[in-house]
Order: structure tokens, then sequence, then C-alpha cells
């Protein structure tokens, strides 16, 4: 018994062994302080009060390109981040905009905030991975809160949907204009709904075009179609066309070129005028099949094999009263058609009537002083696609850029109601209550996940935390007052910036998609699961 006794602890002496846990220490507190800092520098601009950023940025020409903004995705994508644990952060602010198209600020900054607890949760011993883990019960069990606080909303009530679509304007820099541009979204948006397919609204066929001048007031939602092209004036020809048959064609009126590049050098004037007069007589005779089609609207696609149109063809469409609009982009050409309800066509033999489409005007207008600013409209489509065209003015190129960054995200506010069409207050609301039912929960749990829950669930009162410090409101005070109201079982009281107090939200109008939280949470929980899980860094070359 006494050999047993004194063997064992030189058997335990040679199976002991020291393990270095400094360098995985090292890397995970890295990557957190790498994502902390990228949620410290967006977290300014968070809420309606937050701050601008100004971006400069230098091009190969030397030139610098300016872009003043507050949106997160785009801040984020324009940070020249080296670190990998800060380029997942700007990567996860994309995927935000990708799912939702708000709340990319939000999703950044409640990622932040759950790397800081992490971090005190790792120091005070607990393992990654039951952080971890406990970070993915949170967000299963928050999305359960979320979706208790929801308000079913249908796409027939068209004030709702502008309350939400306002909500997500009011943080922007025109802000101001949120009362113009609110409204025009949600018109646009549900101008493309498909009744065949009441879930589902692609952007695509929403098309944003920008005119410099005037202001953001002069913004407009065209009935029909406007191409940011001027028509042509070559020969007189015809700038306004009534009871239009439009021909959207992707093939030359010029004189065919051969397939490699070479020179053939003439130098008999007499074959010199043969060939000027074959040209003439295929240009004509283009001309004529186009005319005898009943096209009078030429719509041409650019080219990059040769010239599209010709001086020449230019002046034999004049003189036939064909009004012509050329270098339309390729990019440009399916949403033309489907607007249209009209078929691209490739070759001068498929040219048919049945291939036209068909509009009550087609005119060429001014829209500012100066030959470039002159756009073609066309209204009174007859049987129009599910399109809508928003034509966007503005005193400079930086506002007309940021106005539609801010159409962009009122146009997903309504897309995630199209596809959950349920809303929640704001105003810190649904972060606070989450917080509250969260800690509760942890209590009914055991051991390290009962402890990591409640750290976690402590991290999420980071939004209205921010949004009242952002309105220079105390934020201490401001946050354990909103804790109060909602103990008392005021679900929907939230922060009112404007007027520097708590209040029941929903009076408020202040609303956004339930699909905006439930993304936001569950994304940021998930990026911050796979950075605790980092161990390592491996450099390969």
């Amino acid at each position: 018994m006494a050999a047993a006794v004194a063997a064992s602890p030189a058997q335990s002496r040679k199976t002991e062994t020291y393990t270095d846990t400094k360098r995985r220490d090292d890397v995970r507190g890295l990557n957190i302080a790498a994502g902390r800092a990228v949620a410290a520098a967006a977290r300014t601009s968070l809420g309606p009060r937050g701050m601008d950023k100004m971006i400069s940025s230098s091009s190969s020409g030397g030139d610098q390109a300016v872009i003043i903004t507050n949106d997160g995705a785009t801040i984020l994508s324009r940070m020249p981040l080296l670190q990998p644990a800060a380029r997942m952060l700007a990567d996860l602010s994309r995927s935000q905009d990708a799912a939702a198209g708000d709340g990319t600020t939000t999703v950044v900054v409640l990622a932040g905030s759950l790397l800081r607890r992490a971090q005190s949760l790792l120091s005070a011993g607990a393992h990654p991975t039951a952080a971890a883990d406990a970070l993915h019960l949170l967000a299963a069990r928050a999305v359960e809160v979320l979706h208790g606080m929801a308000i079913p909303v249908e796409l027939s009530d068209r004030d709702a949907l502008v309350k939400s679509a306002s909500t997500a304007l009011n943080s922007k820099v025109v802000s101001q204009y949120s009362t113009l541009l609110s409204p025009l979204a949600v018109d646009a948006a549900l101008a493309v709904v498909d009744p065949a397919h009441p879930y589902l609204l692609d952007l695509r066929d929403i098309r944003v075009v920008k005119k410099l001048g005037c202001t953001v007031d002069d913004t407009e939602l065209i009935r029909g179609l406007v191409l940011n092209k001027k028509a042509s004036h070559v020969a007189g020809g015809p700038t306004r066309i009534g009871d239009a048959k439009i021909a959207v064609i992707q093939f030359q009126v010029s004189p065919p070129k051969t397939d490699i590049e070479h020179s053939v050098v003439v130098s008999d004037y007499a074959q010199m005028d043969r060939i000027l007069r074959e040209e003439r007589n295929y240009i004509l005779g283009m001309v004529k099949k186009i005319k005898a089609s009943g096209c009078n609207v030429l719509l041409i696609q650019k080219s990059i094999l040769r010239d599209s149109v010709t001086d020449l063809s230019l002046h034999y469409l004049a003189k036939a009263k064909i009004m012509v609009v050329k270098d339309v982009e390729r990019d440009e050409i399916e949403f033309i058609t489907k607007t249209l309800n009209c078929m691209p066509i490739a070759s001068i033999e498929h040219l048919r009537e049945d291939k036209l489409g068909h509009a009550h005007l087609v005119e060429e207008i001014s829209v500012g002083d100066g030959n470039n600013n002159k756009i073609v409209k066309i209204t009174g489509i007859k049987n129009m696609g599910r399109t809508a065209t928003v034509l966007v003015r503005g005193s400079n190129q930086m506002v007309i850029d940021e106005a539609q960054r801010s159409l962009h995200d009122a146009f997903c506010v309504i897309r995630c109601l199209v596809n959950k069409r349920f809303l929640i207050a704001g105003g810190g609301a649904p972060e606070i209550e989450m917080s509250m039912q969260l800690a509760a929960w942890a209590k009914e749990l055991r051991g390290m996940e009962s402890y990591c829950v409640r750290e976690f669930a402590e991290a999420l009162e980071v939004i209205p935390y921010t949004l009242a410090e952002n309105a220079g409101l105390d934020p201490i005070s401001t946050v354990t007052e909103l804790r109060n109201r909602h103990a008392k079982g005021e679900k929907n009281a939230g922060i009112n910036v404007r007027k520097g107090r708590i209040t029941n939200i929903l009076e408020e109008n202040v609303v956004q998609p339930l699909l905006v939280s439930t993304s936001a949470v569950t994304l940021a929980c998930e990026c911050v699961r796979m950075i605790l899980k980092i161990d390592d860094i491996v450099t390969v070359r």
C-alpha cells in the first residue's frame, strides 16, 4: 500500500505537461481589439443625431473623390482595413446591407459591444468555446423576444410603410427631405411588386437616374422611363414624338467593317466614289426598313466594335422623321425593354412591328442650364412593365450620391416588409427589452452558460446608450430610466431624441422592420462567435 502511494506522485509527474497558451490569448486579444476599434469608429454615426463622416480617396489620376455619409456599409467599405478581424466587421456590415438594407451601423456597434463583453469573460477565466456557445443560445432567444414585440402590417397600409421608410431616412444626411423621399420610395417599391409573387421585391426593377441641378426637393417619381441621354440633333432630327413606336436595337446603323484590322488603299477616284455610293445605298436601305416597320423612335445600344451610327445615317434618319437616342449602355437594355414591354432587336432582318414598344409621348426635356442637362422622357407607355424610375436632383454631386444611398436604404426597408410583414418599435426599445428578458432568462440557466448569457445580455444596452450619447443626453440616466419603464411593462418605450426624453416610440411613428433587428442580432452574434474561435493567424506567402 505504501509502495503504491509512493509511486503515484512519480506517475503524476510523468503525465503532467505544460501548455503555453500565451500566443493563443495574444492572437484572440489582437482580433478583439481590432474589431472593437472598427466599431468605435462607426459608433458616432448611429442614430438620427449621429455624426457624418467625410471620406477622401485619391484616384489613379490624382483627383480626390470626397464622400459625405453616415451609412455604416459605405464608411466601412471605404476604410483601408488590413487586419483580418477588422475586415470581418466590414464584411458584417455588407452582409447586413444585403440581408436587410438598413441597420449597417447598428450591427457593427452591437458586435463591438459583444466583443468587449467577451474579452471580460475570457479575462475572468471563461473558455472561448463556452462563450461562443452561449452566444448561439442568446441569438436564438433574442429572435424569439423580437417576434413577441412585433406588430403585423399589410402592404395596403401605406401610412405604416411611409413611417418605416421615414425612420430609415431620419438618420441620413438628407433627413430634412424625409417627408418627400419616404412616400416616393414607398410608391416606387409598391409599383414593382408583382401580385403573382407578393413576397418578392426585386430592387433591380427600380432605377435611379441622377441629374445635377436644382435641389433634392425637385426629386420625382417618373410614371414611365427616363434616359440620361439627349436626342440626336444632327440634320434637325426630331426631339418630340407623339404616339411613339419605339425600337431598341443592338445592331449598328453604319457601314460594315472587316473582321480583321487592315488598311485598303484606293487611289482611283472612280473607285472612291463607288465606295461612298455603296455606303449611302447600304445605310439608306437600312433606314427604309426601319421606316417600313412603323418605328419613329430609335434607341441604339452602344457599340464597341464600330460606330453605332454615323453622321450620314443620322442625316437619313432625321429626314425620315425618326427620333434617335444613341449610346444606350448595355446594362440598361434589360430594364428598358421590360419597361417598354418590347424585345431587343439584334438584326435589321428581325425588325418587325410586333417587337416595338408603344408610348403616348417621347420628348427631350431640359433639366438645367447647359447642353449636358438634357434627358429623354418617355410617358404613357402601353402595357408598361412593373418598373419604376426615380429622377434624383441635387445642388452638388455629393448630395445627389447621398440621396441615392438614402433612397436605396428606404427601398430596402420596404423590401424587408414585403418579405416579412412585421414592424417593431425603434429608439432602442427592442434592444433594452431583449437585454432585460435575456438577463431574466439567464437566471434559469446553470453554470458558465448563465454567467455568459447575463454578460452578453448587458452588451445589448450599447444601442440605447449610444443613441442617447450621440443626441447629447446623459446616457446613464437615460438608459436607467428606459430600463425602469420597461420593467413596468412598457415594451414600446424608447428614446425620443427630438424631445430629449423617454416616450412611447410607436406613438412617435418611429418604427422599423422586424427583419432589420433579427438580422442585426443574428449576424453580430455569428461574427463574434467566429472571432472567439480563432486562436492563431497563419500567414501563407
